[in-house]
């Protein structure tokens, strides 16, 4: 009896562990985390998280259903900046994952969280990386193209001065410059396209209407399939123009409970507008789109 147990334990196992293998697809995961952004993409057992939604768990739970139990590695952590919705999860990614590298952008936010989180990584010796317009970021036969912010605007609006407590030189880049006094963290949001084959989608972070026409002056948008939509569906998170660079064909909406009427009725109009069906986290659940690199799909 007990040799039969162990036999049905061990079976249970390898079940469990075939199951557990990567089909070998691009996975874009809009992860439900509340009123903020965490994006798990990943093909075979190689990830990137982009964002963490608040410190409330809940990206940490999207991350287990989606990587293999065996895998405790997340290849690339990209915070689009340092804002709490959007950080405020990373510091248990940190503690919980091995983190190949971390991507950011060099300015940060005087705030216990952020503090935690460089502390973190610096503990781990995560190599640091800042993501500028036209540098590319591989992976895993994907790459993420970087749209913005361009070396100019970060050099033209921060002050040089690092916030307190905030270290970065172990990890091989600068990591928490102040701002200039006025200027809003949004606006040094990373945005950028993930590229597979031909299957390609934009990430946005926070960026809005301030910061849409220097994106559309560098050049370097394109029709995308999918959109993960500005600031969560704020009123001032899109043009009309930004969107007709892009096309896309499928817009997610990352988005919670909150007090600031997200999304908006101006932005699932200016959606409508180009065409694109519209999923939403709070109403929809996780959003993940899945991919061949020539064929797309959400699953169901």
């Amino acid at each position: 009896m007990r040799l039969v147990k162990i036999m049905l334990v061990v079976l249970v196992a390898v079940w469990s562990a075939v199951w557990a293998l990567p089909d070998g697809l691009v996975h874009v995961v809009f992860c439900d985390v509340g009123q903020g952004d965490a994006i798990l993409i990943y093909r075979g057992t190689t990830q990137m998280l982009v964002d963490g939604g608040l410190p409330n768990g809940r990206v940490i739970g999207c991350l287990t259903e989606h990587m293999p139990f065996y895998d405790r590695t997340v290849e690339v952590v990209m915070a689009t900046h340092p804002e709490n919705d959007h950080i405020g999860g990373l510091v248990a990614v940190a503690k919980r994952y091995t983190v190949g590298r971390f991507v950011g952008v060099p300015v940060g936010k005087d705030t216990d969280i952020y503090k935690e989180l460089a502390a973190q990584l610096v503990e781990k010796q995560v190599p640091v990386v800042n993501l500028y317009t036209e540098d590319v970021v591989k992976l895993g036969g994907m790459e993420f193209d970087s749209v913005w912010p361009t070396r100019q605007f970060v050099a033209d609006h921060e002050t040089g001065s690092r916030l307190a407590g905030v270290a970065g030189e172990k990890t091989g880049e600068v990591l928490g410059m102040a701002t200039e006094a006025g200027m809003n963290l949004n606006d040094f949001s990373i945005g950028g396209i993930v590229k597979y084959g031909d299957f390609e989608v934009m990430l946005t972070g926070d960026a809005d209407q301030r910061i849409l026409p220097n994106q559309l002056a560098t050049g370097r948008l394109r029709d995308v399939e999918v959109l993960k939509v500005p600031h969560h569906g704020s009123k001032y998170g899109m043009t009309a123009e930004w969107l007709s660079a892009i096309k896309p064909e499928l817009a997610v909406i990352s988005v919670g409970r909150n007090s600031y009427g997200h999304p908006t009725q101006e932005a699932l109009e200016a959606l409508k507008a180009v065409g694109a069906k519209v999923m939403r986290t709070d109403s929809d659940g996780e959003v993940e789109v899945v991919s061949d690199g020539t064929k797309w799909w959400v699953k169901k």
